[in-house]
């Protein structure tokens, strides 16, 4: 098939790292638009190998253990026996010869809403293991006369001077009865003692702190995620109510650093700070402590610092080809016994890459060189932490996404849910030189290596406008996007009864009577039955959307979003320096337009109901006060003043008239953005609290707006040269037939193909390319630059009949009605609603929230469908 086909790779060399350029132009050639019509679908293919919703596909090598949840980091026993797994919700204990689960030690849950296990953070030390929670503690397990480990008390930890938890991540002993343990939100790292079980000293170091190892009783060395403190100087913004330095352009963090510790007079201070690369987080030491070698996952590089002098002595790249632009996600490291061999968990990549160290940053002498890049053992999907064997044949690394969401119950074997983590351990006998090569070569292919390659093809003069331009920087037939960012929908929960695609009609929840504009839209476009959101949840969703990459300090925060839950662009820190599409946009000169994306919640008064700001929009007035203001100071001078996002107080369609009003002065004035984004946030429903619309007015809110948007464009000027471009965010721990993360996408232009069924495998990263190749916008990353563009779902020659908008069946103040009127299992269901907190991006519980939605949609005696979800046990 396309999707798996390329040519073989030529071996590694120092020369060519990995391809020879002659060969690359000949795949280069090959591999062009090869795969812009694969029709496959995401999940376990006939062969085995596994296809993601990011254009890749998941071939590990060595033998994989796989588990429920999202493992973040490894540790061996003493005597290398047992292999224990942090994992998202527990403690993972396998036996490290043969692979075997040999116990799963549930983390002691206090409350239902307790946080779990993130980031990195498990120490074994004797008979007891320590590990850090996504809160306050660092638990601890302690082995019984069986061998099993059962928890016992754990350790309380100082917090922050900024409130809230203290997020511990990254744990060092340092003496028979002392252990470090960063805090990251308290910026500091604390001194535990054993004896006493307290705190005995607080040293502050640089922000968000992920990572100790101690190199001596004297001195130890500190990965700090967000670099030093800003000064006054410095473009500055909040990461976890901490200042943290930021680029000014796009907002995002710009810093990173290494903390010295140095112990003066029984006291440990911070001694210096050396610059390295971005979001540095794992570390590993040499053997006598001579180089320190630090992860850089924001820059896909391994800094080596010379501890004598604690200056870089060498920065290594570690992309899969030096062309490349960012995307490899290098965030954990394991060094070989000899010191010659450093592996680097590229997360993005899904693959280890291995390093032969040079002669100046390693201990072994010998004729002076730089380090290379060996070649590439393929993982999980984002490996995101890895051990060695203490002989140094066995690599175990841990695969946060694992296999992606396929964990089964016994019962459920046919559930396909988004929230399904199945984690992985891939247990793999570190190879030779032939087995190094042949391995390269199938990370290479799994990646789409040399499409990527052919997609730096530099653009062509002379070349004539097409819809969708082969190349990054060729001219096209449209000069406006509109880009319409929706929440929290599954391709089955609303098309599923589309008898023209792929759908099972058995669980729709808002079929054609609720929604007949993204019907109609989809009859009379395109209807894509094989398009996939690339994340689960809004955190991880509006990064996709907005940068077709996650970054590692999102990807092992799925055990607790404590520090920061950045779907509104909050944090700084969550994101890549690459930065957003619409800085990719203005800095190649487009302009760009911003209705509600990454802007602050607090647009009203509190007093404010949905029918007060519904009633304004009936009747023309502005009685209710909306002010909005973008997340992102550079965000600032584009982003609409009365464009809200959440909570859901404001009804879509007084989105869309907000934006219908711009488009008409657009109009007069006979300009309008070349980048315009929408956010369309009311499909997500407020489950059924009372003063709110039933779920299904929400979505036919949603419906109407959608509906008058495009009608409202495909009248105006600017329709010939326009494409609205529609997405979900994310599918919300929705269910889906195929993939729960099967999503609604709509393309819709003047060249859409009318009454055409799309197949093609498309996800969230290739509807971002495909926005780029039509601006003229470079790649951001490996991710886009590798994606595959909607073309197939464009013609030639424009047809430009315009959209008219169909009425809602619904009406759109079908409220939701109050207890007091309510019985039975309709009273139950609501105030398992009331108790949820529907009014911020994802902070309710997804599972019990389908299930208020599919009852409140489908029928309250309407069993929950039981191939996804087992028995209905509900009441």
């Amino acid at each position: 098939m396309p999707f798996f086909s390329e040519i073989c790779f030529l071996r590694p060399s120092p020369r060519t790292v990995i391809l020879g350029l002659a060969f690359v132009l000949f795949c280069a050639i090959r591999q062009s638009h090869a795969d812009e019509k694969e029709p496959i679908h995401v999940g376990v293919q006939p062969d085995g190998r596994i296809v993601v919703p990011t254009n890749q596909i998941l071939e590990p090598a060595g033998t994989q253990v796989t588990f429920p949840g999202r493992p973040v980091d490894l540790a061996l026993s003493e005597d290398g026996k047992v292999l224990f797994v942090k994992n998202m919700k527990d403690l993972v204990l396998v036996d490290s010869a043969t692979g075997r689960i040999r116990q799963t030690l549930t983390i002691p849950r206090l409350r239902k809403d307790q946080p779990g296990f993130s980031v990195v953070g498990l120490l074994v030390s004797g008979d007891r293991v320590f590990v850090s929670d996504a809160e306050n503690e660092l638990r601890v397990a302690r082995r019984q006369k069986n061998g099993d480990y059962q928890w016992v008390e754990g350790r309380e930890l100082t917090k922050p001077a900024v409130g809230g938890a203290v997020h511990p991540a990254g744990i060092a002993r340092l003496s028979s009865n002392q252990i470090w343990v960063t805090s990251t939100r308290g910026n500091n790292v604390q001194l535990l003692n054993e004896t006493t079980d307290k705190v005995e000293q607080v040293v502050p170091v640089g922000v968000a702190p992920y990572m100790i190892c101690v190199k001596s009783p004297e001195c130890c060395y500190v990965s700090n995620w967000g670099g030093d403190p800003p000064s006054k100087t410095d473009s500055q913004a909040l990461s976890s109510k901490t200042p943290i330095r930021i680029d000014p352009r796009t907002g995002v963090a710009n810093h990173g650093t290494i903390s010295v510790l140095n112990k003066v007079q029984s006291q440990w201070k911070q001694a210096k700070t050396i610059s390295v690369g971005l979001h540095p987080c794992g570390m590993v030491l040499s053997k006598s402590g001579k180089f320190l070698y630090v992860a850089n996952a924001n820059s896909d590089t391994v800094s080596v610092i010379d501890t004598a002098t604690d200056t870089v002595v060498e920065t290594i790249p570690c992309r899969p080809e030096s062309r490349l632009p960012f995307g490899s996600g290098c965030n954990a490291l394991a060094l070989s016994p000899d010191g010659a061999t450093l592996y680097v968990a590229n997360g993005t990549n899904n693959c280890v890459a291995v390093v032969r160290l040079g002669s100046r940053s390693s201990e072994i002498a010998g004729q002076v060189r730089p380090s290379r890049l060996a070649g590439l053992i393929p993982t999980g999907w984002y490996p995101g932490a890895i051990v060695l064997s203490a002989d140094g044949q066995k690599l175990f690394v841990a695969n946060v996404k694992g296999h992606g969401s396929l964990a089964q119950k016994p019962g459920l074997e046919g559930k396909k849910n988004s929230k399904q983590f199945l984690g992985s351990v891939s247990v793999i006998d570190v190879p030779d030189e032939a087995r190094l090569a042949d391995y390269t070569k199938r990370v290479s292919i799994n990646n789409r290596l040399a499409y990527s390659l052919a997609g730096l093809d530099t653009p062509r003069p002379g070349v004539t406008p097409k819809v969708v331009p082969d190349r990054h920087g060729e001219p096209s037939l449209f000069k406006h996007v509109i880009y319409v960012i929706k929440e929290n929908r599954t391709y089955d929960q609303v098309l599923g009864d589309m008898k023209e695609g792929n759908g099972d009609p058995n669980l729709v929840m808002f079929g054609d009577k609720v929604t007949p504009n993204h019907h109609a839209l989809a009859r009379q476009f395109t209807l894509f039955d094989n398009f996939y959101c690339s994340g689960v949840i809004s955190a991880d969703g509006h990064s996709w959307c907005n940068e077709a990459y996650v970054t590692d300090y999102l990807e092992k925060a799925f055990g607790g979003f404590t520090r920061s839950y950045p779907d509104d662009g909050s944090d700084p820190l969550a994101y890549p320096a690459t930065g957003f599409l619409w800085d990719n946009a203005l800095a190649h000169g487009k302009t760009f337009r911003n209705y509600g994306e990454f802007v602050h919640l607090d647009y009203c008064s509190k007093e404010t109901k949905w029918m007060q700001i519904y009633e304004d929009h009936k009747n023309g007035t502005q009685k209710v006060k909306i002010d909005v203001k973008a997340r992102l100071k550079a965000l600032e001078p584009y982003t609409h003043p009365r464009y809200p996002w959440f909570p859901l107080l404001a009804p879509d369609v007084f989105r869309a008239q907000l934006f219908i009003k711009d488009l008409k002065a657009f109009e007069q004035k006979g300009e309008m953005p070349n980048l315009i984004y929408l956010t369309l946030p009311c499909d997500h429903t407020t489950g059924t609290d009372p003063d709110y619309p039933t779920p299904r007015a929400s979505v036919a809110d949603n419906d109407l707006a959608l509906g008058r948007i495009v009608e409202a464009v495909s009248h105006s000027k600017f329709w010939r040269d326009t494409c609205i471009f529609v997405v979900e965010d994310d599918p919300q721990d929705g269910f889906d037939h195929v993939d729960a993360h099967r999503t609604v996408a709509l393309a819709i232009s003047p060249y859409t193909k009318r009454k055409f069924v799309d197949h093609t495998n498309y996800n969230q990263t290739g509807m971002v390319k495909t926005i780029e190749l039509i601006l003229g916008l470079p790649p951001m990353n490996q991710l886009d630059l590798s994606a595959t563009p909607m073309r197939n779902c464009f013609q030639d020659g424009p047809d430009l009949t315009p959209y008219v908008c169909l009425p809602n069946q619904i009406a759109l103040d079908e409220l939701n009605p109050p207890l007091k009127k309510l019985h039975g299992k309709a009273l139950d269901w609501a105030k398992k609603s009331l108790a949820l907190n529907l009014h911020d991006g994802d902070a309710a519980d997804e599972d019990t929230l389908n299930r208020i939605l599919w009852h409140a949609t489908r029928g309250y005696d309407t069993p929950y469908p039981e191939r996804f979800a087992g028995r209905d046990d509900d009441d």
